[in-house]
């Protein structure tokens, strides 16, 4: 079949991975497609895939996926009339330490919340389940009916034949020589197909395709196939191991059994066993050419695999007496934080779908459902941040900090991952010019997107008497400071400094900036040179797609603050609106100070004005310092963000310092920030509002603008009519943030809707202050399920346990509910927001 001169879509991949991608983009409509891959179908990186397919993950966007994937497969066969190779048989999770008890019993919580059947069971009953298995030490464990395995070759040639069916044309034998990129976008593919290998003169054909899309889906060969276009794709080979044993009976119904304690996994396999782990010391596959030969495997290495298979031995006796008949060493595509890569990449039209790590077939049925809407509506169903390309920044270009990532990533991906906690490889890396006083004041650092950033200083004694705030049960205690409670309070009672230097600054400028900004911001953004405007970025279904400060600079020039991680995504997104955005973060150093004595602390080394209001910005000069100043708050207290160029960064903070001290001010952490903006009800992307959920569902619809058009309009006014503006939420009109949360501008035009949504963010304080929510536990109201923890704290200015979820409209402040904490209940109250100073009078009056 030759290969037409243009296509819709060109997908570089023959495995799950452009299966998927090319079936889905099929079944949304699109036709004239086609899949191209090297070899013959599956004979990259998907071949030999253990097939595993595990529902449960630590995300809700995972699972989603994973579920959906576990519907469609057995579908498949009524579809196509091929087998699949879906094996429906469950899967035990098992858990052998108290640790691994209590994050069994948290993922049992999340499971309730995604609507997954799920059961936890005692050790004895999973032996029941599972002859074979040795379950002595066995604690606990989860029973999962709709888990199962895969024949990775069935699902990806029964993936093919439906692409067919609707009309996609698949070529093999044909390799991807070059990718055309013109004017920053892709517009077409270079081909070869023949006998020669690569490097040699043999006999090839070379065609070239036009198309505005191109995906890359060449598993471990992604990354040489992304340079082709310039871009970098940050894939890591690293080999992977499993092994095969001869028949002794066991039965095809066997549930495919984890044992993360262990870092083993096994199943049945004709009769016999198939035994996988992840190695403590991982090694890549140094190479130039992944992929270049089929269905790649290394020699065995059965010592690297000893510690996986004594585990299995312990687990299942009866592989002492039973003889290994095959040995698979392949390569697996992983990534610096072990989660795919989708998504466009800085080309436009050129788009992503890799990195599948070693759960990729579990989720190559989501990846391709997600990737399809993505291409063809815009934006995917799910919240995809977390598997977004654009997570990463300039760094991932680096091989050396890739490869560290992602070996740090293999090495522990069976490990128990505790909220809060930091891993050390590859840092530090990206550091505020105030670094090396952070680390003279005992700093404990955590890292975002590359940077240190500061989490609490370590304090310099023991807590006063009578701490109100012991350590928290649970997880929630595990990676916990004093330190964090004293921070709070002396924001509270005098002023705190802190270093947001880290938060990504964006730049839009020059004519038609205010028009293209208007139509990408849902906040109304034409307001005097000097104003600060909270807003949201929109997608055509009104979710959020970033949440953000505007700062008016000049008539034509705008200075746009997100969060940490965000910055890539955040401009990436309103290029694709047409705007010419110019990152700036590291041109400007951030200093925030907040609290009752900022005034004092200011004035005292600054000759300038600082009255002007709130939601405003000036320039000034701190010291020697220039500064441009912006008067809002991520805390709940009055104070400022202060930017300056990067080489004046240490001196202002070193001002900032000696000036404060007197006044009792302390330099200050993120931990700190977070419980402030729990007690204050701001919002942080990602968990509290995605692009799942609308303003109006946020609380946020005082932050929308009803004066004008701008994206996602049209899906909002199809859901709600406007009305006269309204107090929205308590803050309403009186409250903002940089870079991420609730509020708006002062005198904000807002919509108000007058026809409800099913849903809306509450705040909740449970009962007892001990249990704390660090995300994602089950809430049950009526003794039903009802949502999940979008994020929680505790809040030492109000000394409260605070989380917040998403509730039936109908709920009330007054409302009684209950929150599963690492398996135990616990009572939760419904309350008015915020609850820190619910006038916002600390935050818009200058201090007495």
């Amino acid at each position: 079949m030759k290969l037409p001169s243009s296509a819709r879509a060109v997908v570089i991949g023959g495995g799950v991975a452009g299966c998927s991608v090319a079936y889905h983009l099929a079944r949304l409509g699109w036709t004239e497609v086609i899949l191209v891959e090297q070899h013959e179908l599956t004979e990259g990186t998907t071949w030999h895939s253990a097939g595993f397919v595990g529902q449960l993950r630590s995300t809700v966007t995972q699972t989603k996926m994973i579920m959906y994937s576990a519907g469609l497969y057995p579908e498949l066969a009524e579809l196509t009339g091929l087998d699949p190779g879906w094996h429906g048989v469950g899967g035990l999770r098992l858990a052998a330490t108290p640790e691994r008890v209590e994050e069994s019993l948290r993922l049992a919580g999340a499971g309730e919340t995604y609507g997954l059947g799920l059961e936890v069971i005692s050790g004895a009953e999973a032996k029941e389940m599972l002859p074979l298995l040795r379950a002595d030490d066995v604690r606990a464990a989860l029973w999962l009916p709709g888990d199962g395995w895969l024949d990775p070759a069935l699902l990806a040639r029964a993936l093919a034949a439906g692409a067919r069916k609707l009309g996609v044309r698949i070529h093999t034998g044909t390799r991807v020589t070059g990718i055309d990129v013109a004017g920053g976008a892709v517009t077409g593919v270079r081909l070869a197909s023949g006998t020669g290998d690569s490097g040699d003169s043999g006999d090839f054909e070379e065609w070239s395709v036009q198309a505005e899309t191109v995906v890359v889906a060449a598993g471990a060969a992604s990354g040489r196939v992304g340079r082709l276009a310039g871009v970098d794709i940050p894939v890591v080979p690293i080999k992977h191991q499993y092994v095969t044993t001869e028949s002794f009976g066991v039965p095809s119904s066997m549930p495919t059994v984890r044992d993360p304690d262990n870092i083993v996994y096994f199943r049945e396999e004709n009769g016999g066993i198939l035994v996988g782990g992840y190695i403590r010391n991982p090694e890549i596959w140094d190479t130039t050419t992944p992929l270049d030969e089929p269905r790649t495997v290394f020699p065995p290495d059965m010592p690297k695999f000893q510690e996986s298979w004594e585990s299995a031995v312990r687990r299942v006796p009866e592989l002492a007496r039973t003889g290994i008949t095959k040995v698979v060493h392949g390569p697996e595509a992983f990534t610096p934080d072990g989660e795919f890569l989708l998504g466009e990449t800085p080309v436009r039209g050129l788009w992503a779908a890799a990195g599948f790590c070693v759960h990729g077939l579990a989720a190559a049925g989501g990846v391709g459902k997600v990737m399809a809407e993505w291409i063809v509506d815009g934006a995917p169903e799910y919240d995809m941040f977390g598997m977004d390309l654009r997570r990463f920044g300039a760094h991932a270009r680096s091989t050396s900090w890739t490869r560290a990532k992602a070996l740090d990533s293999y090495s522990k991906y069976y490990d128990i991952v505790y909220p809060g906690e930091e891993r050390t490889a590859a840092r530090p890396l990206r550091r505020s010019p105030a670094w090396v006083r952070h680390v003279e004041l005992g700093a404990a650092f955590g890292e975002k997107s590359g940077w240190e950033r500061v989490n609490w200083y370590e304090p310099g004694g023991a807590p006063p008497p009578g701490d109100p705030s012991p350590r928290p049960d649970g997880w929630a205690g595990r990676i916990w400071s004093p330190a964090v409670r004293e921070e709070c309070l002396a924001t509270r009672d005098a002023a705190g400094l802190f270093d947001q230097t880290s938060f990504s600054k964006l730049e839009v400028s020059g004519p038609g900036a205010l028009e293209g900004l208007q139509r990408a911001c849902a906040g109304q953004l034409d307001r005097p040179v000097g104003s600060i405007v909270y807003a949201q970025l929109l997608n055509e279904r009104g979710g959020i797609e970033a949440d953000l400060t505007v700062t008016r600079l000049a008539e034509d020039r705008f200075r746009l603050v997100t969060g940490t991680a965000f910055g890539v995504h955040d401009a990436s997104w309103l290029r694709g609106q047409g705007l010419d955005v110019r990152d700036v973060t590291s041109a400007h150093a951030c200093y925030c100070l907040w609290g009752p004595r900022a005034l004092d602390i200011l004035g005292s080394v600054s000759g300038d004005d600082l009255t002007f209001g709130y939601m405003r910005a000036r320039e000034i000069s701190v010291g020697n310092v220039p500064v441009l100043a912006q008067r809002v708050t991520f805390v709940g207290e009055f104070g400022w963000e202060l930017y300056c160029p990067s080489e004046y960064g240490l001196t202002l903070w070193d001002t900032l310092v000696e000036a404060g001290t007197p006044y009792g001010m302390r330099p200050a952490g993120y931990r700190a920030i977070d419980s402030m903006r729990l007690e204050k009800g701001y919002r942080v992307w990602g968990m509290d509002i995605t692009p799942e959920t609308t303003p109006r569902e946020a609380g946020l619809g005082f932050a929308v603008a009803r004066d004008k058009d701008f994206l996602g309009r049209a899906a909002l006014d199809a859901a709600h009519r406007p009305a006269p503006a309204g107090p929205g939420t308590p803050d309403a009109a009186t409250d903002a943030i940089a870079g991420a949360g609730a509020g708006a501008g002062a005198g904000a035009d807002v919509v108000a809707e007058a026809g409800a949504p099913a849903r809306r963010l509450f705040c909740l304080v449970l009962d007892d202050p001990r249990q704390v929510c660090l995300g994602g536990e089950p809430v049950r109201a009526g003794g039903l399920p009802a949502s999940r923890v979008t994020s929680g704290g505790y809040g030492h200015r109000v000394d409260r346990s605070i989380a917040y979820a998403y509730l039936p409209e109908g709920t009330a402040p007054g409302d009684r509910v209950e929150v599963g904490v690492t398996g135990t209940w616990v009572g939760a109250a419904v309350t008015t927001e915020p609850l820190y100073d619910p006038s916002s009078e600390r935050v818009r009056r200058l201090p007495s």
